[in-house]
């Protein structure tokens, strides 16, 4: 296993005892009530773990990527909802802000953020651009002291929640990757209206929402990177900022499975068939054997993109690599940890359903599996490929 030093195995020690006390519990009832944990986010927030990676000149304790790593982890373990919730705050804009946003910003932000009081939400995907996110037509034209925003944006998690949006949008009438940059856009801002929250198949106390802009007037000061239409620096410079969110992604991927894989081990040793225990039986024994292989491997994965930072951020290589597998990962082991279980794992007496369906959306989000293997490819092939060419 990587060797983690003291202080970070100790605090997995702490947080573990945490989660099985304070999220376990009601992790089914947030699911089958599709009902946000407002209660989970309350503690996480006086424990000072939403606050965990800002410098601690904003008010958080300045920890590194791998201790929130391990954070995710131990939370996705007994209860996804609340994973998303701190992977939203730990991953999310407030880490693009304390690495990209001018020294105002970041004093304006960022101490609300590790309180717990601002909440960020973030608007990339549009109807029309999933995948193919430089599709995007949301625009953002300077107006004097303000930027017009204009658009539409899809998929948002928590946006109905979030009390600022890091909105993704086009400056200049330019195509693909050119003049694409980022502003914040806060709750209440006239021309700025959210959606119904959308239904989903896991992760149901966070749903997304779709967010929309109508000549909104965003304040100038609230622009992270604006766009250049000349160039790609900006947007190149933003899509560095997804490294901790796979990271984190990945990092919950693991969570869910040890979950998974901890119920299903029980389960073999204690459930009896033709007169012993199933975990007697070479197949169920083959089933543990390769999940366990599997978690091991994640593990090394994520923790080393945990570690390898550039500029501020996990190594986009290590991080590409290390969600690829995980989000594929997660799938295959509590699939399998449901199977051990047989019948009654298809019940909701029992959390595999819920894990198999929570582990799915992984593959989705923050750049789908297939996307992965491209940027992976062109990593490797140090080129990239034009995938709008037939």
């Amino acid at each position: 296993m990587f060797q983690l030093d003291h202080e970070i195995e100790a605090f997995r020690e702490e947080i573990r005892k945490t989660a099985e006390r304070a999220f376990r519990e009601k992790a089914a009832y947030w699911d089958e009530k599709e009902e946000f944990p407002a209660e989970n986010r309350d503690l996480l927030a006086k424990l000072g773990y939403l606050g965990m990676v800002i410098p601690e000149e904003y008010g958080g304790s300045g920890a590194p990527v791998i201790q929130g790593t391990v954070l995710l982890e131990e939370i996705s373990r007994v209860c996804f909802n609340t994973a998303l919730i701190t992977q939203l705050a730990l991953n999310g804009p407030s880490r693009a802000i304390a690495v990209l946003g001018s020294e105002e910003q970041k004093r304006r932000w960022l101490p609300d953020c590790a309180r717990g009081e601002n909440m960020f939400g973030i608007g990339i995907s549009e109807p029309g651009a999933g995948s193919a996110m430089t599709d995007m037509i949301t625009s953002a034209v300077p107006d004097g002291d303000h930027i017009i925003l204009n658009g539409q944006k899809a998929y948002c998690t928590g946006g109905h929640l979030a009390t600022h949006i890091l909105v993704f949008a086009r400056w200049g009438k330019t195509k693909g990757p050119r003049g694409i940059g980022a502003l914040v856009v806060e709750r209440g801002t006239p021309g700025f209206e959210v959606g119904h929250p959308a239904r989903k198949m896991g992760g149901r106390g966070m749903p997304e929402v779709e967010l929309y802009f109508d000549q909104c007037r965003v304040p100038r000061e609230n622009v992270i990177l604006a766009g250049d239409p000349e160039s790609t620096a900006s947007f190149k410079r933003l899509m560095s900022s997804f490294g901790p969110e796979r990271v984190g992604n990945a990092a919950m991927c693991l969570g869910v499975a040890q979950g998974a894989f901890e119920a299903a081990k029980a389960y073999s040793e204690e459930r009896e068939q033709f007169g012993r225990p199933i975990c007697e039986f070479q197949g169920i024994q083959w089933k543990i054997a390769d999940m366990a292989v599997q978690l091991h491997a994640a593990r090394l994965m994520i923790y080393r993109a945990a570690t390898n930072l550039v500029d501020g951020f996990p190594d986009p290589r290590e991080a590409a690599i290390a969600k690829l597998y995980a989000n594929e990962m997660v799938q295959r082991v509590t699939n399998e940890a449901l199977q051990i279980h047989g019948h009654a794992g298809f019940t909701r007496d029992f959390p595999l359903e819920r894990m198999l369906r929570d582990a799915r959306g992984f593959s989705l989000g923050g750049g789908t599996t297939e996307i992965l293997r491209n940027t992976i490819a062109s990593m490797v092939y140090g080129r990239n490929f034009d995938q709008r060419r037939g």
